[in-house]
């Protein structure tokens, strides 16, 4: 079955934009369904966006304004993916959340490392990203 999802990410990581292209692989997805914030086409009717983010304290502004914009009519429901810390990720629900999306409450956080070695997925992380994602899929 196939789902309007789209996969955006404000990320310098090659490792947060590997993982956006394993959703878009695994759901099959547009080619335009994964792009940087802010992405060429806007969001509109989404059934999820899944935003994988790299975050250290406040979100730069052009992140938070497009997260401010993320209305009902774009998205249905969000999901973050968070390179960062719970308190990043518990600004951005309640960004998203005021916006007027539906935020899913389990966040998926990825570590990355200083060595871009440390930047590959490894297997386990690969199984634990698209069983998150299944999870969020099959609850909407």
């Amino acid at each position: 079955m196939a789902i309007k999802m789209r996969v955006l990410y404000a990320s310098s990581k090659k490792k947060v934009a590997d993982m956006a292209n394993l959703i878009k692989a695994e759901y099959d997805l547009a080619i335009n369904a994964v792009d940087k914030i802010p992405p060429a086409y806007s969001c509109n009717n989404e059934r999820v966006v899944i935003l994988m983010l790299s975050l250290k304290g406040d979100p730069d502004d052009q992140l938070r304004l497009f997260c401010q914009e993320m209305t009902k009519a774009r998205a249905q429901n969000t999901a973050l993916v968070i390179n960062g810390t719970e308190a990043a990720a518990a600004k951005m629900k309640e960004i998203l959340t005021t916006a007027g999306t539906k935020v899913v409450d389990e966040v998926f956080f990825v570590k990355t490392g200083f060595l871009s070695f440390l930047d590959k997925i490894a297997p386990e992380e690969k199984d634990a990203l698209l069983a998150w994602t299944h999870r969020v899929v099959d609850s909407l």
